[in-house]
């Protein structure tokens, strides 16, 4: 299904949002759009909307599976534009998510149970959202990989995240809020403005009319940011993304400076949520 604008999505979109949970994949590029578009397929989501401009190009399986929306992401505000118009027209309570192409969806159990049914336990635990880290990934060799995007040869980087407390306003600390850090955008945060070095992103949430997702991926809501409930750890989730290799090595300013991604405590990424567990990436909280 094709929509010409965002507006006349919105204006016939309460079938398409009916059931959820929706998948939004914006995209800036054709760089691993399929890919991207295959795999949260895979997950189990109910529906995809594809922002992208027309000039964007599908593989032909995928054109009748993925509701397709005009748009370009060279505008201000482009995403919390976009998903806020999404999060009005839904019916409230309908999860939705959002991620760019070339960024893969990994939690808990993964291979053996759906997103449909890693939102219903999550729901159960009274969660109306969940943190997500955005996990680098890159290719080894930017030689024979210039924009640094490789499925088979993708790598991440296994240390050197961290976390610092999340101010308020006032400067106290915000409760079970944390900014977190690390990947290219650590390594290489000379070439990363200060306000776009951080990993964390909720990108999994149940929609409500008076909500607002904010450019910097969090919400008005302040509870919809904390990365647990108050009495236990709370499900987390990863999204293993090219998109910072992509840019740092678009940018005139830091394509030159930079060789290669790779490093001693980079580990080839096997596509596997084993591998994220065990960096300790994310949370199954108490989910078994």
């Amino acid at each position: 299904m094709y929509f010409d604008s965002l507006q006349s999505f919105t204006a016939r979109s309460r079938p398409i949002l009916a059931k959820g949970p929706i998948a939004m994949i914006f995209a800036e590029d054709e760089v691993e759009l399929d890919a991207t578009l295959r795999h949260h397929r895979e997950a189990g989501f109910v529906q995809l909307l594809l922002f992208a401009p027309d000039a964007f190009k599908l593989a032909e399986d995928l054109e009748p599976v993925v509701t397709r929306i005009r748009y370009t992401m060279a505008q201000d505000n482009a995403l919390s534009n976009a998903v806020n118009a999404v999060n009005r027209a839904a019916p409230a309570g309908t999860w939705l998510y959002y991620c760019y192409n070339a960024e893969f969806l990994f939690y808990p159990f993964r291979e053996t149970r759906t997103v449909g049914e890693l939102l219903t336990f999550h729901t159960e635990e009274r969660r109306d959202a969940m943190l997500t880290y955005v996990v680098d990934i890159y290719a080894d060799d930017l030689a024979r990989f210039p924009n640094a995007v490789s499925i088979d040869d993708a790598y991440l980087d296994r240390s050197g995240y961290y976390a610092l407390a999340r101010k308020d306003e006032n400067g106290h600390p915000r409760e079970r809020q944390l900014d977190f850090f690390g990947g290219l955008r650590w390594r290489f945060e000379e070439h990363v403005p200060a306000q776009r070095r951080k990993i964390d992103r909720i990108s999994f949430f149940r929609a409500r009319p008076d909500l607002r997702v904010r450019e910097d991926y969090t919400f008005d809501d302040q509870e919809l940011n904390t990365y647990s409930c108050p009495w236990h750890h709370n499900l987390t989730a990863c999204i293993c993304s090219f998109r910072t290799a992509k840019a740092l090595k678009k940018n005139p300013g830091s394509r030159q400076q930079i060789g290669s991604y790779y490093w001693f405590n980079s580990e080839k990424f096997k596509w596997k949520e084993r591998t994220l567990l065990d960096l300790g990436l994310m949370e199954p909280g108490q989910w078994f």
